[in-house]
């Protein structure tokens, strides 16, 4: 039976970053399986592709400033293209409520040593994005190393480094059960045969769930559908504008080709594996943008073009990261609940330090364990899009 020091189930953005820390760490016997026949299947290629330090949580904030130097030095280091373009988050307030949020994060952000983010009043705002309808707006806030990258190109890159030294992906392979003797993990059962282990790293976003109960771990991740509609090539909004978050309805939009890309979150989208692009939310994703950025009126959409993809949600917002004390040998990489491309740095450097190491100086991983669940210390993360 083939054996490997590391398994890692996933082979998206997480599971690519963790194979390459692991490189970086030492640990180069390592075997990625993929049940797609390519990777990026999943939720990876059809992402926003959103990076941002501007979260209200400490450890969200400190695993975005590792992340975002992380991409902007992604092409040097990696001899391949992240696209990260940072043009900027910029939050737009209309209530005296989302400035006083906004404040709360801002102290945060600054505690935790993020330098770029500015508070801004309504003239700020409309310097930025003079497109927008103005009348309401009394402020906001702009961070200006926030912005976006490739997720495809990103992942890609990881897993092409790792593979370099010595990694080995296996696609077209599904993991059908998990092996477990006294000790703990000893191995995965697969549709290509069996693979012998005692660590393994559950990477397999939205469908984290059903491959933790393999092992008999109850992980609570759950699917949910988000949609993306992007526009014809339009010129109305400048094609260097930051992405632009509407406080009010949660609409947000950032140029995307020689387009935009839309964005909204609706509040009626159950749980559940959807991935068809359901048309009606063109109406409501429009709706909501031409009443903040009126110019969209005269912008073209083809629904063929637009897209459906999943987030893996937890109860707090936060991803599971770490080690699960009940089953040695088992790691969970999951539930980013959005967060999983720009967080794909930080979330290879936290697992392969706990797996190499039994440890990581980077964030305070105890706030990030599986056991939070059950002892109910879950984090609260409200900026989400």
């Amino acid at each position: 039976m083939k054996s490997a020091d590391v398994i890692i189930i996933g082979a998206g953005i997480v599971g690519s970053s963790i194979a390459y820390h692991l490189t970086e760490a030492g640990c180069t016997n390592v075997l990625v399986l993929e049940r797609e026949t390519s990777q990026g299947k999943g939720s990876t290629g059809k992402s926003m592709g959103g990076v941002r330090a501007q979260f209200a949580t400490p450890v969200n904030i400190r695993m975005s400033m590792f992340s975002i130097p992380f991409f902007a030095a992604f092409d040097e280091v990696m001899g391949h293209p992240a696209g990260y373009r940072p043009q900027g988050y910029l939050f737009v307030a209309t209530k005296p409520a989302h400035m006083d949020y906004l404040r709360t994060n801002y102290a945060a952000q600054i505690a935790a040593g993020l330098q770029d983010v500015h508070l801004l009043d309504a003239a700020g705002v409309s310097r930025l994005a003079p497109e927008l309808r103005s009348d309401d707006i009394i402020g906001g806030s702009f961070c200006a190393t926030d912005g976006f990258v490739d997720p495809y190109s990103v992942m890609t890159g990881f897993m092409l480094k790792a593979i370099e030294r010595g990694v080995e992906l296996v696609r077209d392979t599904e993991v059908t059960g998990i092996q477990i003797d006294a000790r703990g993990i000893c191995g995965v059962e697969t549709s290509r045969g069996a693979f012998a282990t005692r660590t393994l790293v559950n990477a397999t976003g939205a469908w984290a769930g059903g491959v933790a109960r393999l092992a008999g771990v109850d992980l609570p991740v759950e699917p949910l559908r988000r949609m993306l509609v992007p526009t014809e090539p339009f010129d109305g909004v400048s094609h260097e504008s930051p992405m632009v978050v509407d406080m009010n309805t949660g609409f947000h939009y950032r140029p995307e080709g020689r387009g935009l890309l839309l964005a909204w979150n609706d509040p009626q989208e159950t749980p559940g594996f959807k991935l068809n692009f359901d048309r009606a939310f063109i109406e409501k994703v429009l709706t909501r943008g031409v009443d903040r950025l009126p110019c969209l009126e005269e912008a073209e959409v083809n629904p063929k073009r637009a897209w459906a993809g999943l987030y893996e949600m937890t109860p707090d917002h936060h991803p599971v990261l770490g080690p699960v004390a009940s089953l040695p040998g088992f790691f969970v990489a999951n539930g980013f609940s959005g967060h999983g491309v720009m967080h794909s740095p930080a979330t290879g450097r936290i697992l392969a330090d706990l797996i190499v190491h039994g440890h990581c100086d980077l964030v305070d991983t105890s706030l990030l364990g599986f056991d939070r669940f059950a002892s109910g210390r879950l984090l609260h993360e409200t900026a989400v899009l």
